[in-house]
């Protein structure tokens, strides 16, 4: 990282380092982002999103290597960073005993919200999350969607300028996410710096920017379309074929192929020349006793990028999804 300050960037990660006794869950993570983006930390599970975003958070001490949120060191002032920005964890954090309102005072009075800006707040929280009318309802008789919007709301009740979510729509179903979505791109466009960890590959489509993690370490970042077109080191091609998984095996050893994956009922398969591949490998798998019925190039999706990026090494061959 440059030594020379940049207003525009809300939140600077320096080769950071997290080790909990002997294992190594987050190892030398640079990047930064800046005012108004939508950053995706994307990675399977365990990969070290969690333990990323609560040392941003101010909630866990780095092991080594420096972050800056909102121009503050975590390790040396968590307490200022804290105040700084709002969280929500997959678990939303809401008291199921308590009102819809008397959660949001709650978290209000935590935050340190003022009593002469806490009505006007809640009243836009309420508005935001499309509770009107609910606020005496028990939190716990609500649906998820509706917590996860309350959720979200009692996390920026305070106004912070950075809000971290992580993997906030777990359990969700599409149209909440889609909802949950719409707000978060809103907080954006007001200039809040928004951080999202997730596994779906849809919603990382939705960020500005992408930070794939594997295993502790950062192995790629970018827009979702550069990663699209990096990620993969040759052409790709869909095969419809019977059956799968006999096919996945004999693709494993075929000349000029990459990679195959199951995707859905056909198969991804990485070549290193689809004109030659498209016009030869129906042939192989044929003389196989394996039935090809379509084949053709098309556009690597962002799960392929994922796949290849944090999958097996060039040369394996792997069955997902």
């Amino acid at each position: 990282m440059n030594g020379s300050v940049d207003s525009s960037v809300s939140v600077t990660v320096d080769r950071l380092v997290k080790r909990f006794g002997q294992f190594t869950a987050v190892d030398q993570i640079s990047f930064e982002a800046r005012r108004g983006e939508i950053l995706g930390f994307l990675g399977p599970n365990g990969a070290g999103k969690s333990t990323l975003i609560r040392m941003l958070c101010g909630l866990l001490r780095p092991t080594s290597g420096k972050a800056l949120v909102a121009g503050l060191d975590v390790a040396r002032e968590p307490e200022a960073v804290r105040q700084h920005i709002g969280y929500m964890s997959q678990k939303f954090s809401l008291y199921n005993d308590l009102q819809v309102v008397e959660n949001l005072r709650f978290f209000g009075g935590l935050y340190g919200v003022s009593a002469s800006e806490l009505t006007d707040r809640i009243r836009w929280t309420i508005e935001m999350a499309g509770l009107t009318g609910r606020e005496s309802d028990l939190v716990g008789t609500l649906a998820t969607g509706w917590k996860q919007r309350l959720a979200l709301g009692c996390a920026v009740l305070h106004r912070p300028p950075i809000l971290f979510l992580d993997e906030p729509t777990s359990g969700v179903d599409p149209i909440a996410r889609r909802q949950f979505w719409e707000l978060i791109h809103w907080m954006a466009g007001e200039g809040v710096t928004v951080f999202v960890s997730t596994h779906y590959m849809d919603e990382a489509e939705y960020c500005n920017r992408l930070v794939l993690i594997s295993h502790g370490r950062l192995v790629a970042q970018g827009t979702p379309t550069e990663l699209k077109r990096s990620a993969l080191k040759g052409a790709l091609l869909l095969l419809e074929c019977e059956p799968l998984g006999e096919a996945v095996e004999l693709l494993g050893s075929a000349s000029g192929v990459l990679d195959a994956a199951v995707f859905g009922n056909a198969l991804h398969v990485v070549v290193t020349d689809a004109e030659a591949a498209i016009a030869g490998l129906p042939r192989y798998l044929s003389e196989r006793a394996v039935s090809c019925n379509r084949i053709e190039a098309i556009s690597p999706s962002l799960e392929d990028a994922f796949v290849q990026l944090t999958g097996p090494s060039p040369g394996g061959t792997a069955s997902r999804r």
